[in-house]
């Protein structure tokens, strides 16, 4: 499977959502509260907006978090069933 490329990689400026500064690569905290857990990552890998703050993940950050929570999620509802 291929990488996709970002915008910065392409040489095209990307820019926030909420308040349109540039983006800068850096770290952000991720945090998640579901089924009965709090999820705090830190120093994960992202975009972020010197400006406000709102971070963008990139796909393969995303598909760490996601197999992070699918991971928690079911070690969590196993212990919700042996209780």
């Amino acid at each position: 499977m291929g990488r996709t490329q970002t915008p910065a990689q392409k040489g095209t400026m990307m820019k926030c959502f909420h308040c349109q500064a540039e983006l800068r690569r850096g770290t952000t905290t991720f945090t998640d509260s579901r089924n009965g857990y709090v999820l705090v990552l830190q120093a994960v890998p992202a975009w972020v907006c010197p400006q406000c703050g709102e971070p963008l993940f990139e796909e393969a950050a995303v598909e760490g978090i996601q197999v992070v929570l699918k991971t928690l999620d079911e070690q969590v509802q196993k212990l919700h069933q042996a209780a």
